[in-house]
């Protein structure tokens, strides 16, 4: 796999990092006006649409605890304060599953795929599309947490 590729996604997540690290635990879990989610939702969506897009349609089982893909994936929202702790596991994850993506993909882990059309319309066909597209993702969900961090800060 590219390897600015994967420079990329670990540079779009340590920038999210540093916008949940430069913000107080409320900040992250605040919705606020005008919005549907928080940081902290945003933050960990990325990481549970990742492991369902790589893993989950390839017939792999996702390297992290179900709990955090059932509380994150698409169609959830925030329904809970999430405490500093899990927060820190967040973080964590975000750099530990991509270095194992990266692992996985080298030692060609990754045989079969379930085909599944994102809903920005695009279809992905093999785990190396859904890398080439949860990129994107990343990005998007990290501006929309860029937005409600000014949204927040204008209050």
């Amino acid at each position: 796999m590219e390897n600015t590729l994967f420079k990329t996604i670990i540079q779009t997540r340590k920038n999210f990092i540093e916008l949940i690290e430069t913000s107080t635990i409320e900040e992250v879990n605040e919705v606020p006006a005008g919005f549907n989610n928080n940081i902290i939702w945003n933050f960990g969506h990325i990481i549970s649409s990742q492991q369902i897009l790589c893993y989950k349609l390839a017939n792999v089982a996702p390297v992290i605890e179900a709990q955090y893909i059932l509380d994150y994936q698409k169609g959830t929202k925030p329904e809970k304060f999430i405490e500093a702790e899990e927060i820190n596991i967040l973080k964590d994850l975000a750099l530990s599953t991509i270095d194992k993506l990266a692992e996985d993909l080298n030692n060609n882990v990754f045989v079969s795929y379930n085909v599944r059309t994102t809903s920005y319309g695009i279809e992905l066909k093999s785990t190396i599309e859904a890398v080439q597209f949860f990129p994107i993702h990343d990005a998007y969900h990290y501006g929309c947490a860029s937005s409600i961090k000014k949204a927040l800060n204008k209050k």
